[in-house]
């Protein structure tokens, strides 16, 4: 007996590239439901600086804004219905493909486009620090930090990861010293802010962050440029790169990412989960409609 599916097209993650996915299918007249845990462009409400996008959007929450607003049109064309649900696990089959949820519904759909994005890697999952005490520190990201959050006359930030140089052009007059430690085959990440004022750049082998009484934290640290690095500050943030939210049912490669080519053929990827070069807004979202323009062609050639 073939299952007859729920809709046509099932989007999970309401980011830039779920977001283009579902509003490409919407307006293709297929029937599509976008599965999101938390909201539309979540993400991007963290991003203060977006100069990297067409459309003269210069701010994350703007772009969010305006997602908002096209899944809003969409739905009122009766095409597009946006479900508030965290998904789990993603199965294709010779017909249809089923996207299980953690609550355990299952949907159906002729295709599903699975485009939940990356997750920021903490101290835990980075080799080159060490966290001695038994529980993870929690160490909030930089990306989610305001200036206002770094009082202290100088903040250690751990890894020198891209969004180091959006946060910098986002805030460009706040009077912040960020001391930087990163490994030294993250270099090459440091071009765009090498010449800051606001920042020292510490190529380190080696860190371990401990926490202390009132709301301090000692960083210690050798390596190639580090010395005798020993600091205590009050405000210690993360910059360490992201890893893929993959779902379950995904096949993964080495790096945790999710090749295209390796999914069931009625299960396509969009955006971040595909690979590290993915990261950026404005490819995610090309990437987003590619995907749900290949499931529309699969039964529509």
């Amino acid at each position: 007996m073939t299952t007859r599916p729920d809709v046509d097209l099932i989007v999970a993650g309401a980011g830039p590239a779920g977001v283009a996915a579902a509003v490409m299918a919407a307006s293709l007249h297929l029937s599509t439901l976008l599965v999101e845990a938390t909201a539309i462009g979540s993400k991007l409400t963290a991003i203060g600086a977006l100069d990297n996008v067409p459309g003269n959007w210069t701010t994350g929450p703007d772009l969010a804004t305006a997602l908002e607003q096209d899944i809003t049109r969409h739905q009122q064309t009766g095409r597009l219905t946006l479900l508030t649900a965290r998904a789990h696990r993603v199965t294709g089959h010779d017909h249809h493909a089923e996207l299980t949820l953690h609550d355990g519904r299952t949907l159906t759909a002729r295709d599903i486009i699975v485009a939940t994005g990356v997750t920021p890697l903490t101290t835990t999952d980075t080799p080159w620090i060490t966290t001695p005490q038994p529980q993870p520190l929690p160490l909030p990201p930089l990306w989610r930090t305001t200036p206002d959050n770094l009082t202290n006359h100088t903040t250690i930030v751990l890894g020198a990861d891209r969004p180091l140089g959006t946060w910098l052009r986002a805030h460009p007059d706040a009077p912040v010293h960020l001391e930087v430690l990163h490994p030294p085959a993250d270099t090459y990440k440091t071009a765009e802010v090498h010449h800051d004022p606001r920042v020292r750049l510490v190529s380190v082998t080696r860190a371990v962050v401990e926490p202390l009484a009132q709301g301090q934290v000692r960083v210690t640290a050798d390596g190639p440029s580090a010395g005798g690095y020993r600091r205590t500050v009050g405000a210690v943030v993360t910059n360490l790169g992201s890893s893929p939210a993959a779902l379950a049912g995904l096949s993964r490669g080495l790096d945790g990412y999710c090749p295209p080519g390796r999914q069931h053929p009625r299960v396509h990827v969009a955006g971040d989960l595909k690979g590290a070069r993915m990261q950026r807004v404005g490819i995610a979202m090309g990437d987003g409609g590619r995907a749900a323009l290949t499931a529309y062609y699969r039964d529509h050639s």
